[in-house]
């Protein structure tokens, strides 16, 4: 198997064909899958990689490359194309348009699977539209194409019309800049653990390994990786990889040693361990996780971390406390549709729906109505979402704010450039590198 072959199984893994049965995988996990059982050289291994998250990312922009090529065949024709050569066809394109491609060697390959994966016929058909689109290639797709300013940002940015649509409204003139940064690598991060050294000796290890960071501008234990991060980085509990947005929401909540915490949520761990750091074991945690794997895999991290945590198991819009339990600070990084973290994976903006961020506001005006009552007199509560969908943010802070006694607290001057009129932390995705993400403190009333 080969750069191109491999690259054909992952997209195949991310878009079965319907009715197929075939197992439908994550652009990671099928690469991993796919990887490991092709046993390329480590540069073949980076190019199959480059075109694989590259062909299901501007997945929409390359049928209008090709469209018209394939159209020639007549409507018959096009649709009766196989799946497979369609996907193959598509990684051809990306590799023409996208990369510096050395074309004999994209038409040569691409022709030789079409043959392996279908007959002469579809090899033949593969040949002419590959020299077609070399011979006579398309240009860039034109605001005067499109009968609307989404379908044509769509199209050339490969995105859904409906999330375009979304970012127009909530971001206005910066809509463009956005739908460009998502296809550009998101920055890597991680979070120094201050239970285990300062930002400072982190950054002196990392470079030791030949990992350069610069601090971030927000986040003071957040150190943003200036290419990519050596695979021999292994933080050992003194760091964890994390973005810079998703370290946010807890310096917004800004958890003080002998203060009680409540992360809701927990997840993985991330921010559990960046509170606890915080807290420098003079104070109290309890984290609230459904999933049993990750409730294993949160205990572990708190160990490794040097982090005294609790862990309640089960759904936190249900009565998992005590009445009587109350907090100095309460985190909830709630479940949300994920649009801001779109950029950081290539199948993500293919999978999910327009109705996700209606859908999952119940669950998250569910977990406030909740949580709320654990919030001490004078206590604060963070609401964090990766997302920038007006349903899931403005939207359920709004209702919030009008059912309980509560109003919006005091954001970290850092986040000045972020904030919203109504005074909320809104990072737009892509921009700077970092994922899109929303964030509200508000405050109990006395």
């Amino acid at each position: 198997m080969n750069a191109r072959e491999l690259a054909l199984a992952v997209v195949r893994d991310v878009f079965p064909p319907p009715g197929s049965g075939a197992i439908e995988r994550s652009a990671q996990a099928a690469f991993d899958y796919r990887a490991r059982k092709a046993d390329l050289a480590g540069r073949d291994r980076a190019f199959a990689a480059e075109l694989a998250y590259g062909a299901i990312k501007m997945r929409r922009a390359l049928d209008w490359y090709l469209e018209p090529f394939i159209d020639r065949r007549g409507a018959e024709g096009a649709k009766s194309l196989p799946p497979t050569i369609r996907e193959l066809l598509r990684l051809a394109i990306y590799e023409l348009v996208y990369t510096r491609p050395q074309a004999h060697a994209t038409v040569f390959e691409s022709v030789d699977l079409a043959k392996r994966y279908g007959h002469r016929g579809l090899a033949n058909l593969v040949n002419a539209v590959l020299r077609s689109f070399l011979r006579d290639p398309p240009a860039e797709p034109r605001r005067e194409d499109f009968e609307s300013e989404d379908d044509f940002l769509a199209t050339r940015y490969s995105l859904p019309t409906w999330l375009v649509r979304q970012w127009r409204q909530v971001f206005g003139e910066r809509a463009e800049a956005i739908c460009a940064a998502v296809n550009e690598p998101a920055r890597p991060a991680v979070v120094v653990n201050r239970l285990k050294g300062t930002p400072e000796e982190v950054a002196s290890r990392l470079a030791t390994i030949g990992t350069r960071v610069t601090p971030s501008s927000v986040v003071a234990e957040s150190l943003l990786i200036d290419g990519r991060l050596s695979p021999n980085a292994a933080g050992d509990g003194a760091w964890w990889v994390q973005s810079e947005s998703s370290a946010m929401p807890v310096d917004v909540l800004n958890p003080q040693p002998g203060e009680s915490v409540l992360d809701v949520c927990s997840g993985r761990g991330n921010k559990a361990l960046q509170i606890g750091a915080r807290l420098a074991r003079d104070g109290t945690l309890l984290c609230i996780e459904q999933d049993a794997r990750k409730v294993a895999l949160l205990g572990r991290r708190l160990e490794e971390a040097g982090v005294v945590g609790g862990i309640v198991t089960g759904d936190a819009t249900g009565a998992l406390l005590s009445t009587e339990q109350r907090f100095d600070r309460v985190l909830i990084d709630a479940p949300c549709s994920g649009v801001g973290v779109v950029g950081r994976h290539p199948e993500m903006r293919w999978k999910k729906q327009g109705g996700d961020g209606e859908r999952l506001a119940l669950t998250q005006r569910a977990l406030l109505e909740q949580m709320a009552r654990h919030v001490y007199p004078g206590g604060a509560l963070v609401y964090a979402v990766c997302s920038t969908d007006p349903r899931e943010t403005t939207e359920v802070m709004d209702w919030f704010l009008a059912q309980e006694n509560f109003e919006r607290g005091l954001i970290p001057a850092a986040y000045e450039a972020l904030l919203t009129d109504a005074g909320d932390v809104l990072v737009p995705p892509g921009l700077e590198g970092r994922d899109g993400f929303y964030i509200a403190r508000v405050e109990r009333r006395a």
